[in-house]
């Protein structure tokens, strides 16, 4: 009498890595509404003891930020004394002052509780690039507007008051702060583009073939973004703040080839028997 001997089911003998590196657990949408409420309590909780630690020294950072313009105006031997037209301007915009340097303080925590809460869905290879995003997002923001405050803003500044030679100048206070945080916060902005192309680029969306084959519409959307952020038409003014901007373009490109790299040896390393 004939045996018949069944197959035992096909198993994997290489199961994939990717599958046993994603650690994170499942969790309902309320759980996630959870998470998030928590990662946003501590980063308001963050901003709001940065802020109160700067508003202390507030009228020295107002001093700090206000040196373009007086140096400026003590050069075309004017007036550097500033003016405001409230009782209470002063003191709100150290308020304001406070709490947006309080913002660029505790960016670097409050990047971190963005990253701790995304990375539940990332693999444990993914999760170790923690410390490069906070660094280099809140490095890149940080350069940009200190960029923009010794490099940017002064020629523009002086441009802008020497064309109203003939007019006495009355800044205010409250004018002058929105005048510097458009073009500083704006600066720091555009500096994240590396940022945001190497994120586009670990989900597929662009790789570095494509963004080398658009580099001339690039150079042409920088120097509009460069026009748009400079006040004046100094045209010297605008060239400074512009090549940095395709320099940083070229950093993405490099950042995006380094990702498609590190992807294409892993799929060998997959394929490999």
């Amino acid at each position: 009498m004939a045996t018949t001997v069944q197959n035992p089911p096909p198993t994997s003998p290489k199961p994939d890595p990717e599958e046993e590196e994603l650690n994170g657990k499942q969790m309902s949408f309320l759980e996630h509404l959870e998470e998030l409420r928590k990662r946003l309590l501590r980063s308001i909780l963050a901003i709001v003891i940065a802020s109160c630690a700067c508003f202390y020294f507030a009228d020295s950072i107002y001093g700090y930020l206000a040196r373009p313009l007086t140096e400026t105006l003590k050069e075309l031997h004017l007036s550097a004394n500033l003016v405001y037209t409230n009782p209470v301007d002063p003191f709100n915009l150290y308020v304001k002052l406070a709490i947006v340097a309080g913002l660029f303080l505790a960016s670097p925590f409050v990047l971190w509780q963005i990253w701790m809460f995304i990375s539940p869905g990332l693999y444990r290879h993914e999760k170790r690039y923690v410390w490069p995003f906070v660094l280099l997002t809140s490095g890149l923001f940080i350069s940009g507007g200190f960029f923009a405050y010794r490099l940017a803003f002064p020629p523009a500044l002086k441009f802008l008051v020497s064309y109203g030679h003939r007019f006495t100048p009355m800044v205010t206070i409250n004018e002058y702060w929105d005048l510097a945080m458009t073009i500083m916060v704006g600066v720091g902005l555009v500096f994240e583009l590396p940022v945001a192309i190497l994120i586009l680029s670990l989900i597929g969306l662009i790789t570095p073939r494509f963004l080398w084959k658009h580099v001339r519409y690039a150079v042409l959307i920088t120097a509009v973004l460069a026009a748009a952020i400079v006040p004046s038409n100094d045209l010297a003014t605008m060239f400074v703040v512009w090549i940095p901007l395709v320099g940083l373009y070229v950093l993405s490109i490099g950042l995006s080839w380094l990702v498609q790299w590190r992807r294409n040896r892993r799929q060998k390393a997959l394929a490999a028997p």
